[in-house]
């Protein structure tokens, strides 16, 4: 599925309206996570519905992960093999996770989460609950990928044109003593699901990709850029504190540096949506 002019100025025309002016307009607080009341449930969906992403803010800082996101329909996690045997990652400082920028202290560039992953393992959402936050460091930044669609299109429709192509981006294999630990793979940066929710898959990394060479894709990927280093007020900062949590249809997010070790924040990522 694909916009028709006409759908697309009325879905551009409804986000504008509803993006929220600043970071504290995504966040509520609950009391507990795991046994939200429903009128913090529905706070959390009506800024999500909106956004795309939702900050809860409560007082347990260790909670089971599983049971927040089984309140919102999330159940079939993407585990990776850094993750434990619930699928849950530990995102921490760790000498096994040595080469991985998730699990070190530097800065993590602009990307969606699984952007490496097949297309039948779509992450299409995602929740990361903070223990235990950095003294310095370790924010993010934060947009709705369907703001930067409609930010691109309003720019050039041939950008997001030249995005939703089958070869737009090549991930190639990476490889481990064993051999290839995951083989190549190529897709669009933009598609839709069945039920027309837009997907997105980027990195701003350089090193891990391969962009189509074609003049339309190296514009469309430029224009990404500016969008994502330009000031913006679309773009949110924020910083995850012990008992906070980002509940996301995985939209585009970031992580600066952070100067000490200690900081552990939960990971869990779904093939579900959060509806």
């Amino acid at each position: 599925m694909n916009f028709s002019e006409e759908e697309y100025q009325r879905f551009r025309d409804e986000k504008f309206a509803s993006s929220p002016e600043s970071v504290g307009e995504l966040i509520v607080e609950v009391k507990d996570p795991q046994n939200l009341a429903q009128s913090e449930k529905d706070a959390l969906l009506s800024r999500i519905r909106k956004s795309n992403m939702a900050i809860y803010k409560g007082n347990v800082a260790a909670p089971d992960v599983s049971k927040i996101a089984i309140q919102f329909g999330l159940e079939k996690i993407d585990a990776n093999w850094l993750a434990g045997e619930d699928g849950i990652s530990r995102i921490e400082v760790r000498e096994e996770g040595k080469g991985y920028i998730p699990y070190t202290m530097k800065p993590i560039k602009w990307h969606t989460d699984g952007y490496y992953n097949p297309s039948g393992r779509k992450i299409r959402s995602m929740l990361l609950h903070c223990v235990r936050s950095a003294r310095e460091g370790g924010e993010n930044h934060l947009m709705d990928h369907e703001i930067l669609y409609c930010l691109l299109r309003d720019l050039d429709r041939q950008h997001v044109q030249a995005l939703s192509m089958m070869d737009a981006m090549t991930i190639p294999e990476r490889t481990d003593e064993d051999g290839v630990a995951r083989p190549e793979e190529t897709g669009p940066v933009f598609s839709f699901d069945e039920g027309g929710h837009l997907h997105m898959r980027y990195t701003a990394r350089t090193r891990s990709i391969s962009w189509k060479k074609d003049a339309a894709t190296q514009a469309a990927v430029a224009a990404i850029e500016s969008i994502l280093s330009s000031p913006s007020p679309h773009i949110f900062h924020a910083k995850l504190e012990p008992g906070m949590g980002l509940l996301c249809n995985n939209v585009l997010h970031d992580r600066s540096a952070f100067t000490d070790d200690t900081r552990l924040l939960y990971r869990a990522r779904y093939h579900d949506r959060i509806m």
